[in-house]
């Protein structure tokens, strides 16, 4: 098998690795009850609603701007 007769710099190997080992986040989606982000197929962390109907009961509402603020 043939070898690199040169090797490649840091920058070089870094840009190369961004375009394809970067992280996709999910498309946030907006609840259908509160209007809250909520990911895909998941329960509304906000509101406790799923598919049009109460699975979970929310005992203080999350802040919609997620964690952190």
């Amino acid at each position: 098998m043939v070898t690199p007769t040169n090797k490649h710099s840091k920058a070089r190997t870094r840009a190369r690795r961004a375009n394809h080992d970067k992280v996709i986040l999910a498309h946030p989606l907006l609840c259908e009850q509160c209007g809250a982000d909520k990911r895909p197929h998941r329960v509304c962390p906000s509101c406790g609603h799923y598919k049009g109907r109460e699975v979970i009961q929310i005992k203080e509402p999350v802040a919609a701007g997620g964690p952190g603020e």
